[in-house]
């Protein structure tokens, strides 16, 4: 049995970063994931995929926040159970917590962390009567390497912040890239917008508005597909391609978590956000975009605040008859499991006599 201070369930970025803010406290931690490799949807659905809002990176894609997050945290060796499904969470006696992942391995901890995003994703795909025999065969429901379309033709149905990026970002990879979207307005951001539509004059995107992917054909692989306008004097447009990728968003679902005995409101956890992110079971907590309060920001950032509220509280269930004396960073510096030390240089005073 694996026994640690804090079991985190999801080790996406805000489970990444619980583990440091815990490892200041001196809090040993473990980390559970259904992925083969931490970062969650960063690393496992949009790896190259720009985020603007991490404070002090004007821009930084996805998977490289991945790696500066373990990288942070290294120095607090945390453990990993990867590839596995926390399934089970069994109250102890003494109030402690036993989790057993669905190939039976078991986790004991005093404080139950479930960082797990929005759960698990299951993609939202087009009602086109064959297209699981093109699955993996030209046929895609997610992009993780933009390499893998250089120099080829792909189609791209959706209507979202999604379709239109990868579309823009695509223009300059691929051979000849076309969006199909079933309006003719967009729900994506506005730049986006514009700049989709600048690039379909420029010829870069082939752009299909008010019209849907119908048909895919090809024998072994996916060949072509064919397009159906709305404008029955359009009729149908027949495109060849080597890549369908439908981006319809994804289906969130809690999975075996929701079977726990939480508070659920709309496939969120409810907690308390006026004092420490607690559900309604005592010593289970729950952060990042799985849980919901009043007020709620579904943003990375909001996560890594809230992780370093939880272990403040995390640190008094553990430690009931200690007391910690928060310092800051700047002032204490970090010192790792692994014996480093990170501080600030001591300045050198010489009196003058």
């Amino acid at each position: 049995m694996i026994k640690t201070d804090v079991l985190i369930i999801g080790a996406g970025p805000t489970g990444l970063f619980t583990v440091f803010e815990a490892g200041l406290l001196k809090l040993k931690t473990h980390l559970i994931d259904a992925l083969p490799q931490p970062g969650g949807q960063c690393s496992e659905i949009y790896p190259k995929k720009p985020i603007y809002d991490i404070p002090a990176y004007p821009e930084i894609l996805a998977g490289d926040l991945v790696d500066r997050l373990m990288e942070q945290i290294k120095p607090f060796e945390p453990g990993f159970t990867l590839g596995e499904r926390a399934e089970t969470l069994e109250k102890q006696e003494d109030g402690s917590f036993i989790v057993t992942t669905n190939k039976g391995t078991k986790h004991h901890a005093p404080v139950v962390v479930i960082a797990g995003g929005l759960g698990s994703f299951e993609p939202r795909k087009p009602l086109i009567a064959n297209i699981g025999d093109y699955e993996d065969k030209g046929v895609v429901y997610m992009i993780k390497d933009p390499e893998v379309y250089r120099n080829k033709k792909v189609v791209i149905a959706g209507g979202g912040d999604s379709a239109l990026d990868w579309a823009i970002y695509l223009a300059d990879v691929a051979s000849e890239v076309a969006l199909v979207h079933r309006r003719n307005e967009f729900r994506g951001a506005l730049d986006s917008v514009e700049k989709a539509s600048e690039l379909a004059k420029l010829g870069k995107i082939l752009l299909y508005t008010e019209a849907e992917v119908k048909e895919i054909h090809g024998e072994n692989e996916l060949k072509a597909v064919v397009i159906k306008h709305n404008d029955e004097a359009k009729g149908q447009t027949y495109v060849e391609t080597d890549y369908f990728i439908p981006l319809f968003g994804l289906s969130p679902k809690l999975g075996p978590i929701g079977n726990w005995g939480l508070e659920i409101e709309k496939n969120a956890i409810m907690v308390n956000n006026a004092k420490d992110y607690q559900t309604n079971i005592p010593g289970v907590f729950a952060i990042g975009d799985v849980n919901t309060y009043p007020g709620k920001l579904k943003l990375i950032l909001s996560g890594f605040h809230e992780a370093a509220v939880m272990c403040q509280y995390a640190y008094q269930i553990i430690n009931p008859d200690k007391r910690f004396v928060m310092k800051y960073t700047t002032v204490g510096g970090v010192q790792g499991f692994d014996g480093t030390k990170k501080e600030a240089k001591k300045e050198v005073v010489q009196s003058i006599i």
